[in-house]
């Protein structure tokens, strides 16, 4: 190489590193939408809440600062969620009409396509990381109950007896639901399908992801399985805009809530912002449904759309802002 040549390639590494030092990262993550009133949360169980929420955004935004990937970082942060007893995603989620737990979810990375997804999960400490298990390890999209805790086995995966994910609260709520209506068909109380959480991520190279994690309905039966781990329906990710949804799945199952909101990014030039809010404030509700969405575009732009009176959220921008919110805040 001639001294020329090498003084050249230097120039460029030291022209190219600020700008990489500089390109934007973001987070933003929920812990489900609700129905619950500022009067019926008290101070305490707020202060958890918005801890855990905080604590989950670190997780992910410190990896995030290290250059590590969007995937790890919505991974990273959707496990300390599944490990908080407040939200319904591993230890807390809600009980199935047995008794039980089948918890779901799915991570969707958007330069790749690439995705994983678990239904139907019983032993499975956190079923986000079997579900990126699926994506990076296995020819498959999707799996299911007994083969996917098979192949969570096989890979060494933490498995738990299906009891640590019992908490007194979600135990309470079974109760209330089997009480008001042993009617299948009976529509779901609010109470019944919200928690679900979620992340979405922007990394230093300008790709994003997607994950979400939940325990689905309370009381649900027959083995059914909601929007999370439907890839297009509660979780997307595409080259420009990443989205994690919460609420009654099957409004956003028929829906492609998910899809459908990146599509009118992609396709339409869409604001994300205006994507998120014609589906999640319009067609949800038209149909009957009710949720939310956490969205982000590759220009770190981030918008928390929901129809309800809450969702727990939290979020780092671009520059560096941070914070945590559950109702309407300012």
């Amino acid at each position: 190489m001639t001294r020329s040549a090498a003084l050249l390639g230097t120039l460029l590494l030291a022209l190219a590193a600020p700008v990489a030092a500089s390109a934007p990262i973001a987070l933003v993550l929920h812990g489900g939408a609700g129905t619950l009133t500022p009067e019926a949360l008290s101070p305490e169980k707020e202060a958890a809440l918005r801890a855990d929420l905080e604590r989950a955004l670190e997780a992910g935004h410190a990896l995030l600062r290290e250059g590590r990937p969007a995937r790890e970082a919505v991974i990273a942060a959707v496990t300390v969620l599944e490990d908080s007893p407040h939200f319904n995603a591993g230890k807390g989620a809600v009980f199935t009409f047995d008794g039980g737990h089948e918890l779901d979810a799915a991570v969707m990375e958007g330069h790749t396509r690439r995705a994983g997804a678990v239904a139907a999960v019983r032993r499975v400490r956190n079923p986000i990381r079997l579900a990126e298990a699926v994506m990076l390890h296995s020819p498959h999209v999707m799996l299911s109950g007994e083969g996917a805790e098979q192949f969570a086995a096989s890979l060494g995966l933490a498995l738990v007896e299906p009891d640590w994910f019992d908490t007194e609260l979600r135990r309470q709520q079974w109760q209330k639901a089997r009480s008001v209506s042993a009617a299948p068909r009976a529509a779901p109380g609010a109470e019944r399908y919200f928690g679900t959480v979620g992340a979405v991520a922007l990394d230093r190279e300008g790709h994003l992801a997607a994950a979400t994690s939940t325990g689905g309905m309370t009381n649900k039966r027959w083995g059914r399985i909601g929007d999370t781990p439907i890839i297009g329906a509660g979780t997307f990710a595409d080259e420009a805009c990443a989205v994690s949804a919460t609420g009654w799945g099957e409004f956003f199952i028929r829906l492609n809530v998910a899809a459908d909101i990146c599509a009118r990014v992609r396709y339409r030039g869409d604001r994300l912002v205006d994507a998120a809010e014609e589906v999640v404030l319009r067609r949800v509700p038209e149909l009957g449904g009710d949720g939310g969405v956490i969205a982000l575009d590759r220009e770190g732009r981030m918008t928390m759309t929901f129809n309800t009176p809450g969702m727990y959220r939290a979020w780092v921008r671009p520059d560096g802002t941070r914070g945590t919110a559950i109702f309407r805040d300012p």
